[in-house]
């Protein structure tokens, strides 16, 4: 997955994906509507390496926060989304992983009025920033994602983490939530980001406010609205967006280890 998606926020001018050894492959989308590309090698020869490298020419257009348009009885939560949008939505909203003693149930609910009730930008904006101050970020190069629990009980993870987090808050009140995959960039300084997480691929999310549509979320650097995001993979959980995955043949004592880089340029002209 590192094609971007193209949007009306988002205009792909070019892509090209280069593959040593070469690989014969097919597009394909998945159940998300994410552009996958299956690549398979023929050749019998062993190989050291093995390099996907993928580049792409596009012009963003991210909407600032403070124009997002709710509707009216979106901007008070607790909210319903409209009846036809439900079963749509009944996945995202779902809670996926285990929260045994309730603690990030109580985290999410902190950010409410005693009476249960917030301003619902307020609401997101708040949980967006307090991940964003009150965790510590760590690089883990293992696969995977932890348990939001386990984020919790650590206060550190790294930007799939604060995702995954933030997601399981939001649906823990109620609210549909996806996890994205991509690229992160620093118009203020291309080429040498100062936001967490640049120089690699990037990890953040969306929750859906009718009116609205899908609102981006970066816990990593409390960036919200998609400024300074490159989507490439929306999913329900984060094992559903992998960047790269895939099985090789191989002696038992091959060394296996992975670098990942991601350059950003600004387009001349």
């Amino acid at each position: 997955m590192f094609r971007p998606r193209d949007s009306h926020d988002l205009r792909l001018l070019g892509t090209t994906l280069t593959i040593e050894p070469p690989a014969q492959v097919r597009w394909i989308h998945d159940v998300f509507g994410n552009s996958v590309v299956i690549a398979r090698f023929t050749d019998a020869l062993p190989a050291n390496t093995l390099v996907f490298e993928s580049a792409f020419r596009a012009v963003h257009y991210p909407v600032p926060l403070v124009r997002l348009d709710l509707d009216p009885g979106i901007r008070r939560y607790p909210f319903a989304s409209p009846a036809s949008e439900e079963p749509d939505l009944a996945a995202y909203a779902a809670r996926h992983y285990p929260d045994p003693d309730g603690r990030l149930l109580a985290w999410a609910r902190g950010f409410l009025s005693p009476d249960g009730t917030a301003d619902t930008l307020t609401l997101l904006n708040a949980m967006n920033l307090a991940i964003n101050r009150g965790f510590r970020y760590v690089r883990r190069p293992e696969d995977g994602t932890q348990p939001p629990a386990q984020t919790m009980a650590l206060q550190s993870g790294t930007c799939r983490d604060y995702a995954l987090l933030m997601m399981e808050a939001a649906r823990s009140l109620g609210l549909a939530a996806r996890f994205v995959s991509g690229y992160l960039y620093d118009e203020t300084s291309i080429g040498a980001s100062k936001q967490v997480g640049g120089g690699e691929t990037h990890a953040w999310l969306q929750i859906y406010l009718p009116g609205a549509g899908w609102v981006e979320y970066d816990p990593t650097n409390a960036n919200t609205a998609g400024r300074n995001l490159i989507r490439v993979a929306v999913a329900r959980d984060p094992t559903q967006a992998v960047p790269l995955s895939g099985t090789f043949v191989g002696s038992d004592d091959d060394a296996i280890s992975m670098q990942v880089s991601v350059t950003i340029r600004a387009l001349n002209g």
